[in-house]
């Protein structure tokens, strides 16, 4: 007699082992809401740093420029309530997010913007070399930079600063945003950098 109700009890929790396995694989947990947080490390890039331009305005030629190493920082991303998480839509967030990090500072926003114009415009560095003057005359490079008397504001100090929405609307703390922004207003404008500078010499803005 016990025998059999032993029996019958491992059968029956086989049974409900079995059952609770299948109730389990059949939950879609692909919405699940759960605090999860992701650390990415990128590898180190290596870029060259912006020609130096002469005191009149003109670049100093194209020698060969010195490389700059911008190290591997890691950066926690907060990934709770994702639906999927994809390697690279991760690795483009951390590669986003040390931008924006790196052009906190005027060295580090000159960083962005070359590599920005390298992938986008394929200026040259005598184009290059004009934004630096140009920008540098603005702003400094000094994403907070702000003129109380025209509201210009940013890096390309874009006058309203709220035009900058046009890219996005962290226009006021965001520096790649900043630089994106007035890369396109360069081109469309003027063409190149040299020409937004050269405008800049004559009537004292671009």
């Amino acid at each position: 007699m016990l025998f059999e109700f032993m029996k019958s009890r491992k059968l029956f929790m086989t049974v409900g082992a079995a059952l609770l396995i299948w109730m389990l694989s059949s939950v879609d947990t692909t919405f699940a809401q759960v605090n999860l947080e992701k650390l990415v490390t990128l590898p180190d890039i290596t870029v060259e740093t912006p020609p130096v331009a002469t005191p009149t305005g003109a670049p100093t030629g194209t020698p060969a420029q010195p490389l700059t190493t911008i190290p591997a920082t890691p950066i926690t991303i907060d990934i709770s309530g994702v639906a999927s998480v994809n390697a690279k839509e991760i690795a483009l967030v951390s590669l986003a997010a040390r931008q924006v990090q790196l052009g906190k500072t005027p060295a580090g926003a000159r960083l962005v913007a070359k590599a920005l114009i390298l992938e986008k415009y394929k200026w040259n560095s005598s184009q290059i070399s004009c934004l630096d003057q140009l920008w540098t005359s603005e702003s400094h490079w000094n994403f907070q930079a702000r003129n109380p008397r025209s509201g210009a504001h940013g890096i390309a100090q874009a006058m309203p600063g709220n035009k900058m929405e046009i890219i996005a609307l962290d226009w006021r703390t965001n520096p790649v945003t900043q630089i994106k922004w007035g890369l396109n207003y360069v081109k469309v404008r003027y063409g190149t950098p040299c020409g937004a500078l050269a405008k800049k010499h004559r009537s004292g803005y671009y």
